[in-house]
């Protein structure tokens, strides 16, 4: 997540202004806190010419980076001539765009730095200055980051980016779909001379990582003309009118595909299997170059606190304690004798609780977001124009994906929001989770706040698609609270799923820290998670697998929950009866995603404006 887009923008995910990569329920974008120094800044009543000149300012800044990030325009659904390109994935474009943003952070607070500002162009300038200054705290340590893992890399965000975000509607937009094709070649051999470079540096992902990414690698390899790739560009193609055009497109795209990419692939799954061969066996990134200040700047990152580890876990500890209680009130409501572990082993194991077709699944989780829309509009006054779908993940990257993820709308309206659900093994998905799942990832989780923003054109680009992890995931996992309140889980099971998601988030903040921080193993960290949770033991090892190639990331969903939580209810006391549930959603979302500070600041202000409205 610390390397810049330039390495990352291969994945299946947005790459966004702030030079970091988003991801849906995976690792989101991130914006880190702000800064200290950036709160002597005046505040006065909207002095328009200082408004509309930095406007001016931060949309200059955001072509300016449009320009650097073909796969940015083709996110936001910018179809030009650089279509038909790959972002330039070296590191000396990271150290490029690095300075762009240093450069451009320069610019701005010698412009603005001295002009008293409104509050919401205070609140820009302030988060502007807070994610150049996170970008150069983490600079140094971009080289401790997987290239090639389970979760992301080229080998399998390739594929996904052409399948999911490249559209066809046109003959220049298929022979740009052929120009990318061309291009995969020199950007896999500049990723593989890297992850060689690293791996001679020691910065290895612990060897059973390497057979997902072999995995992946020769499931493209293997399917022959019938590859992903290929069938997405058949499929694509058949829109267009002429036939002649589309046999000499499909021609030229596997003359491409055998001459080119699959050399490339070769060549990176040599790679792959060189280094599986002496990949460590620690899990933990204590073990790479300067481990514990990269693991410690990451805590910081991902939940924009000053907490340490030792922090984080034992408030993983604390809550993990709570949570079991209210389960064990929901055994006792439906009658299970026994302790809770042995609960748990009832609700991991018996069939009732899990699906046996794909089509089911997909029918219920659609059927209970319908019942969700509905009810939005009692507690939100905004709420989006963007539909979403809910799409299973694609077979060529299933076995290896994370369980869930959700991915934003274009801004032009061209891409719905996607919830994307992994069925690839059906006794993972729990009809128990089914509920919270789909509220976290679609409404009013990530599909409802994620959507708005991208709507949200009064709000500067670098903003409105950006991020802040602790905030979107701290949003998820609230979101998947609030709908009890709303009425929703009145089957006692799907509760109970619910508080296996909040559990799950708070065994998070132990076993995250207990790997990179207490130096446990993969194993250890297993053990704890089959011991407190109610999960499946693949569920299990796919998490742990995650938590290890994404150091912090796991933390941010709690610890932002937890302030929300905070924040909401220190606003209803100072209320009372003037608390306005949409008022405060409102509050929050309003603004875009925010460092826990600034979002605190945000509701506080709303308190007191409410107070004086009398």
């Amino acid at each position: 997540m610390l390397k810049t887009t330039r390495l990352l923008t291969f994945v299946a995910i947005p790459a966004i202004l702030a030079g970091c990569s988003t991801t849906g329920s995976a690792p989101a974008p991130e914006a880190p806190a702000a800064p200290a120094t950036s709160a002597a800044l005046k505040v006065s009543p909207s002095p328009e010419y200082v408004s509309k000149e930095l406007a001016s300012f931060f949309e200059t800044y955001n072509q300016e980076r449009l320009e650097l990030s073909p796969q940015s325009k083709s996110y936001r659904g910018i179809r030009d001539a650089d279509y038909g390109k790959w972002d330039d994935p070296s590191d000396a474009a990271a150290v490029r765009d690095h300075q762009h943003m240093l450069s451009s952070l320069a610019a701005m607070r010698s412009q603005f730095g001295s002009a008293e500002l409104n509050d919401e162009d205070n609140r820009s300038f302030r988060l502007f200055e807070a994610m150049v200054e996170r970008a150069e705290r983490n600079h140094k340590y971009r080289d401790n980051v997987y290239l090639f893992n389970q979760m992301r890399g080229a080998q399998s965000g390739i594929p996904a980016f052409l399948i999911n975000i490249h559209r066809i509607d046109t003959e220049e937009h298929a022979l740009a779909y052929v120009e990318r094709l061309a291009g995969i070649a020199p950007a896999l051999d500049t990723l593989t001379a890297e992850a060689r470079e690293r791996a001679e540096n020691g910065v290895m992902p612990p060897k059973w990582v390497y057979p997902y990414v072999i995995s992946d690698i020769e499931n493209l390899l293997d399917g022959g003309d019938g590859n992903a790739i290929l069938v997405d560009f058949r499929k694509k193609i058949e829109k267009l009118d002429d036939d002649s055009l589309k046999l000499g497109l499909d021609g030229g795209a596997k003359d491409v595909w055998w001459e080119s990419v699959v050399p490339a692939y070769q060549r990176l799954l040599a790679e792959m299997k060189r280094q599986e061969a002496i990949a460590p066996t620690d899990d933990g990134v204590w073990r790479l170059p300067d481990g514990a200040n990269y693991y410690n700047a990451l805590l910081k990152n991902y939940t924009t606190t000053d907490l340490t580890a030792d922090e984080i876990h034992n408030i993983g500890l604390e809550q993990v304690e709570r949570i079991h209680g209210e389960m064990r009130a929901i055994m006792a409501k439906v009658g299970f004798e026994g302790t809770l572990q042995e609960f748990f082993q009832y609700t991991r194991n018996d069939d009732r609780f899990f699906y046996t077709t794909r089509e089911e699944y997909l029918a219920d989780a659609n059927a209970v977001l319908r019942k969700m829309e509905a009810k939005l509009p009692e507690y939100f006054g905004r709420l989006p124009k963007a539909p979403m779908i809910i799409k299973p993940v694609e077979a060529f990257r299933e076995k290896s994906a994370g369980k869930a993820f959700y991915q934003s709308p274009a801004p032009d309206g061209s891409r719905p929001g996607t919830y994307y659900v992994n069925l690839y093994n059906l006794r993972d998905m729990s009809k128990n989770e089914l509920e919270a799942l789909a509220y976290h990832e679609g409404s009013p989780g990530h599909h409802l706040q994620r959507a708005l923003q991208t709507e949200m054109g009064e709000l500067p680009p670098f903003r409105r698609f950006g991020g802040v992890t602790a905030y979107t995931e701290g949003w998820g996992l609230y979101s998947e609270e609030l709908p009890k309140e709303m009425g929703f889980y009145t089957d006692p099971y799907s509760d109970f799923g619910r508080l296996g998601m909040e559990l799950w988030r708070a065994c998070r903040l132990v076993v995250d820290t207990g790997i990179h921080e207490k130096r446990w193993s993969r194993e250890e960290a297993i053990q704890y998670l089959t011991d407190n949770t109610p999960n499946p033991d693949g569920d299990i090892r796919k998490a742990i697998e995650r938590y290890i190639v994404y150091p912090g990331q796991a933390t941010a969903y709690m610890i932002g929950k937890l302030k929300i939580m905070e924040v909401r209810e220190k606003a209803r006391a100072e209320l009372g009866d003037k608390f306005d549930i949409r008022g405060f959603h409102d509050t929050v979302l309003e603004s875009g995603p925010v460092p826990l500070s600034v979002l605190e600041e945000q509701v506080d202000a709303w308190v007191a404006e409410v107070k004086e409205g009398g």
